[in-house]
């Protein structure tokens, strides 16, 4: 926590003032700049929050249930197998859902937007 920037530090102690428990924080680079995400646990579900060097969250992964995305979002993960976990990705105005399946014994992830259309994760 000492590591990171004023700003990141102030915008995650926010976090924890709204009942977030912090699980792990890791600097990483995306596209050059070096962002923080930060996973947290909110009433007993994953939230991941990704921070700029400012503060600001570029983007979030909430796990929900299954029944609180669109239906055809629903449809799209049912059709891909047995869904195990469901996030709600956002990216500033851009939300997309994500959802860990399992078929035939094989575990995988499947993104689509609010139609049920694949989008990359």
């Amino acid at each position: 926590m000492n590591d990171l920037p004023a700003a990141v530090q102030k915008a995650v102690q926010q976090e924890e003032a709204k009942g977030a428990t912090i699980k792990n924080i890791v600097a990483e680079k995306e596209s050059g700049q070096t962002v923080y995400e930060v996973e947290t646990i909110v009433s007993g579900h994953t939230r991941d929050l990704i921070f700029d060097a400012t503060g600001k969250i570029v983007e979030s992964e909430e796990e929900v249930s299954i029944d609180a995305v669109p239906a055809p979002a629903k449809a799209a993960f049912e059709a891909s197998g047995k869904v195990v976990k469901v996030e709600t990705v956002t990216k500033g105005a851009n939300v997309t859902y994500e959802a860990q399946v399992e078929k035939n014994g094989k575990k995988s992830e499947v993104a689509v937007d609010a139609l049920g259309k694949r989008v990359k994760p």
